[in-house]
């Protein structure tokens, strides 16, 4: 039976990834930082001797562990002990996976490691040259970096998987408070947005990182480089009339002009924010598809209406 370890294992991402490869019948090591109550779950405060004994027998790492973004208005300081963590953290998972003989490590980094935004008719390729706009991207930059190093000196497959915006059942963040908003009947300014965005259910992320996580499914994988998306761009209005839809109500937008929403979130240090949900940012993720033979399990819609029925709408 093949035994993959799962680094941060209660997240929003490393649960849904632990239930689908149990479903495939693989046997599970989640790994968390406190007492979660996942089946089997190891618990690793830190980074220490502990890694050698939960990585025995393992054929496989998928590393989710880490923060999701940097802390906000933090000193130059904070942010380098920030992305230090962010690279030693994915660093000492792979050395010891090396060590430990394990075969395959999975690194799920970002497409913000690509860049913030693409031009019209333009798209993201695994080929292009990065440009990390913040320091969460160039963390997991400069994280693929190192780990490609660790890889040529140690032989361990590296798989590295550049996601774009992840929603599902237990997402947070700024999906969540859209979906929140449209519930709400909260009137949005973006009926006026004409933009592209690439974005990947849960569902289609975790069927993608068990494919890459099984080297005998997947011998092209390694030492490769993959944008994942659910394969359709989708413009903020339509997003929200989905939402809508699944959950039984209906979205309130008002044409307010792009540009005059860029200037008051510039105005108000938000620009970031502004950028997600008004610019595009499309992924080119034939590689995936081409290479591995792997397509999106589910649409859209069918994962938002997962959402609303575990919301119990």
């Amino acid at each position: 039976m093949t035994r993959i370890l799962v680094t941060g294992g209660s997240g929003f991402i490393g649960r849904t990834l632990c239930g689908h490869l149990q479903i495939l019948g693989v046997d599970v090591v989640p790994v968390v930082r406190r007492v979660s109550g996942m089946p089997g779950e190891q618990i690793v405060a830190r980074l220490g001797t502990a890694l050698d004994a939960v990585l025995v027998g393992c054929d496989a790492v998928v590393h989710l562990a880490g923060d999701a973004q940097a802390p906000r208005g933090g000193t130059t300081a904070d942010l380098e002990v920030f992305r230090s963590a962010q690279v030693g953290l994915a660093c000492g998972w792979a050395q010891a996976a090396a060590a430990a003989g394990v075969r395959r490590f999975v690194f799920v980094s970002s497409a913000k490691v690509n860049g913030e935004w693409t031009a019209d008719g333009q798209a993201f390729s695994s080929d292009d040259t990065p440009g990390p706009q913040d320091i969460y991207a160039q963390s997991k930059w400069d994280a693929e970096q190192a780990l490609c190093r660790i890889a040529t000196e140690t032989g361990l497959e590296l798989v590295i998987v550049r996601p774009p915006m992840v929603y599902g059942p237990g997402g947070r963040g700024n999906f969540a408070a859209l979906v929140a908003a449209v519930c709400r009947g909260v009137p949005l300014p973006f009926g006026a947005v004409r933009n592209h965005r690439s974005m990947i259910a849960v569902t289609n992320l975790v069927d993608f990182l068990a494919l890459c996580a099984d080297p005998a499914a997947s011998p092209g994988a390694a030492g490769r480089v993959f944008l994942v998306s659910d394969g359709q761009p989708v413009a903020t209005p339509e997003l929200l009339k989905r939402i809508a839809q699944a959950y039984g109500c209906k979205a309130r937008l008002l044409p307010v002009p792009p540009a005059f929403m860029v200037t008051v979130a510039r105005l108000l240090g938000r620009r970031q924010v502004a950028d997600r949900l008004l610019g595009s940012l499309v992924l080119d993720d034939s590689l995936a598809r081409d290479l591995l033979g792997w397509k999106p399990v589910v649409t859209m819609d069918e994962q938002l209406r997962v959402m609303a029925n575990a919301a119990g709408v």
